[in-house]
């Protein structure tokens, strides 16, 4: 089979870093067709800049990022920095880029590429909020039927909310693009908290990444060293969840996950719950399914996989 054909959209973010990483250490598998920063874990200048940092570290600087949606549809633009430090790739010291930011809008990348490859050819990989899918949706309709998949990570069904008590952050930010997206559709492939909350940066999978002895190597430690005190402090768990790179690592690995193809409705309007991923998982309702919604990975499988790409860095 060919590479699988893949636009990155990212808020970076260790953990966005590392699926970016995977993604880039993947070329039998993911043809990476080029970066778009939206505005989530940092604000959308720290997001850019963060993108091209890690294709530096990769040493795939003919990589394209481009700036997308510097804030949610309808909202305030709310942040992780209290997670991912004041860079949001806190944990290593990486020099500024030298790779150019592309001067097209992502959004308008992301449109242009949809109409310009065949039909059905090209997968979207949103890691952070949905704005910049929403609105190239909103603004160029015809694309919606053009997308292969869309694989996200988003939203919770048992885990429930990690930045609020019902809400996962990236759905939170901007709950009116997810709605978007979740109506749009598009075949969907959800990550959400429930898969993520039990792929935890335990003291050996990091010393693993480590003992790869590279310069990539010891940024991901450092960077999962740091993300993880956040996580560990507030759950009591033994380490922190690599939510993001399950996305890429689902596109090489499908096996390492199992979930149901299930009805999921995003909250836009309750002050209590809005964000929630409403998740029919028992199928209480007729409501027809729109996604498939993961619940399970093989844990091991994973940090192996990721082992063994990012030596490849």
């Amino acid at each position: 089979m060919p590479p699988r054909k893949i636009i990155i959209d990212t808020d970076p973010g260790q953990d966005d870093a590392v699926a970016i990483l995977l993604a880039l250490a993947s070329p039998e598998e993911i043809d990476l067709m080029g970066i778009t920063a939206v505005a989530g874990n940092v604000p959308l200048p720290l997001g850019h800049k963060n993108a091209r940092i890690v294709c530096e570290l990769a040493g795939w600087t003919d990589i394209k990022v481009f700036a997308g949606c510097d804030k949610p549809l309808q909202r305030d633009l709310v942040t992780a920095e209290h997670v991912h430090g004041k860079t949001g790739l806190d944990g290593a010291d990486l020099p500024d880029p030298r790779m150019d930011l592309q001067q097209q809008h992502g959004v308008d990348f992301i449109i242009e590429t949809l109409r310009n490859e065949p039909s059905g050819t090209v997968t979207l990989c949103p890691i952070g909020p949905l704005t910049n899918i929403a609105t190239a949706m909103q603004r160029a309709p015809d694309i919606i039927p053009r997308i292969q998949e869309i694989v996200l990570m988003g939203g919770a069904y048992f885990e429930v909310g990690n930045i609020t008590p019902t809400a996962e952050f990236n759905i939170y930010v901007d709950p009116e693009a997810a709605e978007i997206v979740f109506g749009a559709g598009v075949p969907l492939t959800v990550m959400p908290l429930d898969v993520t909350h039990q792929a935890l940066t335990t003291p050996p999978r990091i010393a693993a990444f480590r003992a790869l002895g590279t310069k990539v190597g010891d940024t991901v430690a450092g960077w999962t060293d740091f993300f993880e005190r956040f996580d560990m402090e507030k759950y009591g768990s033994e380490g922190a969840p690599l939510h993001d790179p399950c996305t890429i690592a689902y596109l090489i690995a499908p096996t390492l996950f199992q979930g149901r193809h299930i009805n999921v409705e995003i909250e836009t309007t309750s002050p209590l719950t809005v964000g929630m991923t409403v998740a029919d998982w028992w199928r209480v309702t007729d409501r027809p399914a729109n996604a498939m919604f993961m619940r399970d990975i093989d844990a091991e499988g994973f940090y192996g996989l990721l082992a063994e790409r990012l030596a490849r860095l």
